[in-house]
């Protein structure tokens, strides 16, 4: 075993797109950075999450969506291939070699060390690689924890022993199954069964409460129905109490109300736990296994005294505030701009929607559910706002009737809902069910964000025949102010 020691401005553990981020920002602010990762730079996204799921949805969309447009629809002559549908994940995912991400750390000037990291104390982290040679690590101002999270097995009597999926193995899989059964209807759970169902797998969601049940309730109805209509059964709530692989290698389920399903291969999409098993945590007063509490610089709280001199950062999962890839960056970006700033003795601009914190974590997160249709959401649903003390008027609008719904696709099924805070008179939420409405989503994100009166978005005009053409909707059904 040999021992090196390095010193830097800022220690990043975890080298995904939080990671990446936030060396990066601390870089162009003049300090020095070292990632620390212990599989692939790139992290989960690029690897068993984003990338290679959307890679695997999308050629079923695709396929759907040309089926619904006459004309394409003729064209189309035969089913998916599932074959060269994983061919294709596998190029998004350049067939999981960091490569390339580490020549970007290169021409970054962010260094690389390869191993497991523990903090050993203040402003130290101590790196064991898989030889078992161990790198202390010392930073002239900052920690950052960037170590994302894994998914959480529930405790289930028997689910260990069937070796089920986690979301990893439903994203990396290299042969399709003839069946599966999806425990838990949230974004992954629904996702898969999407993709899964394209590729010609039997799909059988179990879900507790009901699909997608954090977003507006018509959201989770319409991709259940759609979900139904491609042959995938979809049990609300359920849950799965027992598991077992009985004499043919299959796995039954017994579930709650006391039916039973039956599947080739389980996956496990009930929630997330924190990447922070075995982090050195104690040295901060807090035990390993906890998600990290941040203020909204990104500054690890906590009551020990060695977490005093604004030292320990943490961004993305790890932290429990929006897991999703994005605010994961935009966390990020605001660390790396502060650590470099207050390294630098430069002001720190803390205030709501400054320079250095992420504010729209609260309330202004965008989420875009890669279903069939898909649904995009931003801000508080409606049941949010007025728990929030909100008084709002809400707007429906059947995306169907729009110009731009039906030259997009026969037959088109969509709804759209906006929140708007009275008192303001501006937007406090919006969602998007339907084919493509992913693309609407930024246009809602900059309306709430910016909180645009609107009065104002009256003189933003959508191009027609497009679903943008929803927002004149919006502003119709609302009203136009007197003068």
């Amino acid at each position: 075993m040999t021992s090196a020691a390095e010193t830097y401005d800022l220690i990043v553990i975890g080298g995904g797109s939080s990671g990446e981020n936030v060396a990066d920002r601390a870089v162009q602010g003049g300090l020095t950075a070292v990632i620390i990762e212990s599989e692939l730079v790139g992290g989960d996204c690029s690897y068993w999450a984003c990338m290679p799921s959307k890679a695997l949805i999308r050629a079923g969309t695709a396929l759907d969506a040309a089926r619904r447009v006459g004309g394409a629809a003729e064209a189309v002559t035969g089913e998916l291939d599932a074959r060269a549908a994983f061919a294709r994940r596998d190029r998004v995912t350049h067939n999981w070699s960091d490569e390339s991400q580490v020549r970007w750390l290169d021409s970054a000037e962010i260094a690389l060390v390869r191993g497991h990291a523990r903090i050993t104390g203040v402003r130290e982290v101590t790196v064991t690689a898989d030889d078992g040679a161990t790198t202390v690590l010392t930073a002239t101002h900052a920690v950052a924890v960037c170590s994302g999270s894994a998914a959480l097995l529930p405790d289930i009597p028997g689910l260990a022993d069937v070796d089920p999926w986690s979301s990893r193995e439903a994203t990396s899989a290299t042969e399709v199954p003839t069946s599966l059964a999806i425990i838990g209807g949230g974004t992954v759970g629904a996702e898969m069964a999407t993709a899964y169902a394209a590729l010609g797998t039997t799909v059988t969601l179990v879900v507790r409460g009901t699909l997608l049940g954090k977003l507006e309730p018509f959201a989770g109805e319409l991709v259940t129905d759609a979900l139904r209509a491609a042959g995938a059964t979809v049990l609300t709530g359920v849950s799965a109490t027992e598991l077992a692989r009985n004499a043919d290698g299959d796995v039954e389920l017994s579930l709650d109300d006391g039916s039973t399903v039956t599947a080739s291969q389980v996956l496990v999409a009930t929630g997330r736990i924190p990447r922070t098993q075995d982090l050195g945590l104690g040295v901060v007063g807090m035990s390993d296994g906890d998600w990290l509490t941040v203020d909204d610089t990104m500054l690890v709280r906590g009551d020990s005294p060695v977490l005093e001199g604004e030292w320990l950062y943490a961004t993305g999962d790890v932290n429990n505030r929006a897991l999703l890839t994005h605010q994961g960056k935009y966390q990020a970006r605001a660390a790396g701009d502060v650590i470099a700033a207050r390294a630098n003795g430069k002001p720190v601009d803390d205030e709501p929607w400054g320079t250095h914190v992420a504010t729209a974590d609260h309330a202004a997160v965008p989420q875009v559910t890669f279903t069939d249709p898909e649904v995009a959401s931003v801000g508080l649903t409606a049941e949010a706002a007025e728990k929030a003390g909100y008084r709002i008027r809400v707007l429906d609008y059947d995306l169907s009737w729009l110009g731009g719904a039906t030259v997009l696709a026969d037959d088109y099924t969509g709804q759209a809902r906006a929140i708007v805070d009275e008192d303001r008179q501006v937007l406090l939420g919006v969602t998007f069910v339907g084919q493509d409405v992913g693309e609407l989503l930024h246009s809602a994100t900059i309306a709430v964000v910016g909180e645009v009166p609107l009065a104002r978005l009256w003189h933003a005009v959508p191009s027609y025949p497009t679903l943008s053409e929803v927002w004149l909707r919006f502003l119709e059904a609302y009203g136009r102010p007197s003068i």
